[in-house]
């Protein structure tokens, strides 16, 4: 039988500038909610339908209807729509950029905490779209939310353990929606994981050693489902990306993928592909990727063209969506064949790096404006699915 090289995207695309603008424009009352919906309704059609010209097994309406991965629960838009009355917009940053920007997220004040918005009401209003491929859904790790609580002493009458529960239940509710709604694949953004060893002053959080609480939350989780159902259930991990620019890839990966892996998850989606020395991430992950977790051989990747397969895979980043510059198909290629020098070959996949906006507000600098990146996410999404398939021949001679 030929190796096969499933391949899978991330989520996120660029929205449209009309689409920015029209967040902006919500924001200051300038147009109503119909409105909004409208131009959200026109991008997410767009991302599906050209998503599917590409060859993407499983396609995404590029997020093009939330704030944010990491705020869509919590809020409507980046503005701070939608806020709830026991969220404040002054909590801690989430990330501190390198170009200097910051993303920040609300505050909890009281309990209890509960979702505004789910992952999986997004994605049935963009599921009548798809024609061709099947949908995956993305949701936010709980560990993300998790940073709305207070990092020193609790709130009065909320207790964490409580906070805690609340979370996960409003997580694994989310997962659930998204199947119930018709997701093939549902992947769990995991940002945060490798900016937990970042210990910046200017970031209190990142140097509370969180990382060993944000795994043993994300699993209480994830131990909420059968070994079956984790089979689709998937991690994503990269050191962030908005406005062309990352918050952790300067923190050692080592710090990260032991502790990554011991997350009850299906399959994992990790950046590689802009990673200075990629070999040394190709051996980390093939010396510590895991056969099976909590009976999920991890995992089972059903591919519309290469059929399917039991087992666990660890999809490495062949796509930098933060540069303009589009991988050609053999460059994916020969980043896949020196991946399985060290990777199980049955262990391997092809992903992005990161989404390619997943902050609703996203000009991308670096590519000139938020419409030319778009046409250049859905080039590199083309080729990494052209090389991917080179990948499995070459491999299977």
């Amino acid at each position: 039988m030929s190796p096969l090289i499933p391949t899978e995207v991330v989520g996120s695309l660029p929205r449209p500038m009309v689409l920015q603008e029209a967040f902006a424009q919500y924001d200051t009352g300038e147009i109503d909610r119909d409105a909004l919906v409208a131009e959200q309704d026109k991008a997410a059609k767009d991302s599906v339908l050209r998503m599917e010209e590409t060859g993407e097994p499983l396609v995404t309406d590029g997020e093009q209807r939330i704030s944010s991965f990491a705020t869509y629960p919590i809020i409507d838009t980046l503005g701070g729509g939608g806020l709830a009355d026991n969220l404040k917009p002054d909590g801690q940053y989430f990330a501190i950029f390198e170009d200097g920007h910051h993303r920040q997220l609300p505050r909890l004040t009281s309990g209890p905490f509960k979702y505004r918005n789910w992952s999986a009401d997004y994605f049935a209003r963009s599921k009548p779209y798809a024609q061709k491929r099947g949908m995956k859904a993305a949701v936010i790790a709980p560990s993300m939310l998790y940073l709305l609580y207070p990092l020193e002493g609790e709130i009065e009458g909320y207790p964490k353990e409580q906070f805690l529960d609340d979370l996960v239940d409003e997580c694994e509710k989310d997962i659930r929606k998204c199947f119930e709604a018709g997701a093939e694949r549902v992947s769990i953004d995991f940002t945060e994981g490798r900016l937990a060893s970042r210990n910046d002053p200017k970031n209190p959080w990142t140097g509370a050693q969180l990382l060993q609480t944000f795994v043993d939350v994300n699993n209480r989780v994830l131990d909420r489902f059968s070994a079956e159902e984790r089979v689709n259930v998937g991690i994503h991990t990269c050191p962030g990306g908005d406005c062309d620019s990352t918050h952790s890839a300067d923190v050692d990966y080592h710090e990260l993928l032991p502790k990554m892996f011991e997350m009850n998850a299906g399959y994992f989606l990790i950046q590689c592909a802009s990673e200075p020395d990629k070999i040394k991430v190709y051996k980390e992950i093939g010396e510590v990727i895991r056969k099976d977790a909590k009976g999920v051989k991890q995992a089972s990747f059903i591919d519309m063209s290469f059929g399917s397969v039991s087992r666990m895979v660890a999809f490495v980043g062949v796509i930098n969506p933060q540069t303009p510059d589009v991988e050609t198909p053999e460059q994916v290629r020969d980043q896949i064949l020196e991946a399985a020098k060290y990777i199980p070959v049955d262990q391997l996949g092809a992903t992005d790096d990161c989404g390619f906006s997943p902050f609703s507000i996203d000009v991308k600098p670096k590519h000139g404006s938020p419409d030319f990146a778009r046409d250049i996410a859905f080039k590199k999404i083309t080729n990494r699915v052209k090389g991917a398939e080179m990948a499995r021949e070459q491999l299977s001679k």
